[in-house]
């Protein structure tokens, strides 16, 4: 049983609706209002604030079983689901993550329907799965960007109940579960946090006003984002959070909230027994992030590297436009695999200012940035979606994936890049309201169209089948091409997994050269070489030794052909 306790410290009088009876709410202290009356598990209920006539959901929400707009419920995740008793959990350092869309990943895009492909992943070699947004956003489909209850899981994905035996799933195979979540903006609709109090500021964001972290009254604003991410670990057992675009957060306060949240965090892993992990996606390039709290940092487990990302996908694609600009060359890729930022106090032309700092490898693990030859953002906020499988050849994709999984850092992929998927991740929505849906689409068109893309060409966000054809095609696993890349990732997962050397995590664990005329291209990690080409035609294999692998062997006379990948522990 429960009172229902919510935040509205500007209200002068609140009603509670209990299953259809209406009951003044309790003041008390700090601008808290309680319930006269508890309320039963399974209660559907809302608040009317200052004599409002309509409820609005709970702020806390644990499920919002008839969508974001509709009466939140009573609900505890049923305890006869876990059985994962037995899972101490894993550090994320190092590990293998999985990025995957619950709508896209399966045919019936459910938290249940995505249990039956765990055992791939184990197969795979994938340690965690990285589930993108899992929380209540309005409509049916949505990359879950948009999400407005921070406490709740979006119900078409099956609810809290399904999260939960998603996670219980995952561990009873010996997969740890890490949920991105959002706490740098709201979305479009269905948000209700501003009747309640002063939860956003008159600042604004990329994608809406920005959440008040250090203004009057924001401690219960704090609070309130702690005690959702502080939920998932708990509530649902997950080891561990993406923090979307923390530098879109404003803390001006001593103690950030970044800072403030890993406390939290160790001291919720110590009381259940886990290890327990934040990973910041962040573009400022700060090693602060990842520092360690005793050296003056804020001591997240990791932070998203897009400057690995941007180095590997510019020197094999050849790409250089918009922030692919600075990227590109061989000497670039080197400073990436070396020292993790590229842009470190440097001049970005992107920017048009100095940019970033410099990692201190005596403080900070290689480990704690994470890479990836493509993740949900390089691959759906391109005009129309396509993945790296539909410009670049197998063996270019076979290039970008050595030298992500023989890098000194933590590797992930992204949803079907382990097979080429010819399926492409698009970006949709389904907003119910028609002048929202006009709006995002006229939108997403513009922004493409100020690039040079052809606006015709940009997929309607609003349109289902823009969604429909975003979900993998399983059927295609095993057959040609895609059984071929999918056999190289597993080799590659495993092959790292077992030497020694590939799992040192030193920045001076790294050493490179390469082909003065750009045509190969090498990673040394202790007596195992990568080395990758860059050309169509065949170069000679610059080091001796026994190859571990290979996308195509070197020919008898040591030649590498056409883009290539190959491992070598050297003589």
């Amino acid at each position: 049983m429960t009172l229902l306790p919510v935040w509205a410290p500007a209200a002068q009088q609140m009603h509670v609706l209990i299953d259809g009876s209406r009951y003044q709410m309790v003041p008390r202290s700090g601008g808290w209002w309680d319930s006269p009356v508890d309320a039963p598990p399974g209660a559907r209920y809302g608040y009317l604030i200052d004599g409002a006539t309509e409820p609005v959901p709970d702020p806390r929400s644990e499920r919002q079983p008839d969508g974001v707009h509709g009466l939140s419920q009573v609900h505890d995740v049923a305890p006869e689901i876990w059985t994962d008793v037995d899972w101490a959990g894993r550090r994320v350092a190092g590990a293998v993550i999985y990025e995957l869309h619950v709508g896209t990943f399966t045919p019936a895009g459910t938290l249940d329907s995505a249990i039956s492909k765990l055992d791939h992943l184990v197969g795979l070699g994938v340690e965690f799965v990285e589930l993108m947004p899992v929380n209540a956003v309005n409509g049916i489909h949505n990359w879950g960007y948009d999400g407005v209850g921070w406490y709740a899981v979006h119900e078409p994905y099956g609810g809290p109940d399904a999260l939960a035996r998603f996670v219980n799933a995952a561990h009873l195979r010996g997969l740890g579960v890490i949920v991105d979540a959002v706490y740098n903006h709201l979305g479009p609709s269905g948000n209700y946090l501003p009747n309640f109090g002063p939860y956003l500021t008159s600042g604004a964001n990329s994608w809406g006003q920005s959440v008040n972290l250090d203004e009057a009254d924001s401690d219960e604003v704090r609070e309130f984002i702690i005690g959702s991410a502080l939920r998932w670990m708990d509530v649902f057992h997950v080891d561990g959070l993406r923090l979307d675009a923390v530098h879109a957060l404003v803390d001006r306060t001593a103690l950030h909230l970044l800072d403030e949240l890993q406390i939290r965090t160790d001291e919720l892993s110590a009381r259940v027994g886990r290890p327990l992990s934040l990973i910041a996606e962040s573009d400022l390039n700060d090693p602060t992030l990842i520092t360690p709290r005793e050296l003056g940092g804020y001591g997240l487990a990791a932070q998203w590297s897009d400057d690995v990302h941007h180095a590997i996908h510019t020197a094999v694609s050849g790409e250089r436009q918009g922030y692919y600009a600075d990227f590109g060359s061989l000497e670039c890729l080197s400073t990436v695999l070396r020292e993790g930022f590229f842009h470190a106090g440097t001049y970005s032309s992107f920017r048009r200012r100095r940019h970033g700092a410099a990692i201190d490898p005596a403080r900070v693990a290689a480990t704690s940035l994470v890479a990836y030859t493509c993740n949900h953002d390089q691959i759906g906020n391109r005009a129309i979606g396509d993945r790296p499988g539909e410009y670049l050849s197998a063996g270019q994709l076979a290039v970008k994936a050595a030298l992500v999984l023989t890098s000194a850092f933590t590797p992930m992929l992204f949803m079907g890049e382990e097979w080429a998927a010819s399926s492409p991740f698009q970006f949709f929505t389904s907003h119910p309201e028609p002048e929202l849906g006009e709006a995002t689409a006229r939108g997403r068109k513009s922004e493409f169209a100020e690039h040079g893309w052809d606006a015709a060409e940009v997929p309607d966000p609003q349109d289902p089948a823009t969604f429909e054809r975003s979900k993998l095609q399983w059927d295609e696993i095993e057959v040609g091409e895609h059984a071929r890349v999918l056999d190289f990732y597993r080799s590659l997962i495993a092959l790292r997994a077992r030497e020694p050397e590939l799992a040192a995590d030193t920045f001076d664990s790294v050493a490179t050269d390469w082909a003065a005329d750009g045509t190969w291209f090498a990673l040394h990690r202790g007596g195992i070489t990568t080395v990758v080409t860059m050309t169509e035609k065949s170069v000679p294999l610059p080091v001796a030794g026994t190859v571990l692998l290979a996308w195509e062997p070197p020919a008898p006379d040591n030649t590498m052909s056409g883009h290539n990948a190959v491992i070598v522990r050297r003589d």
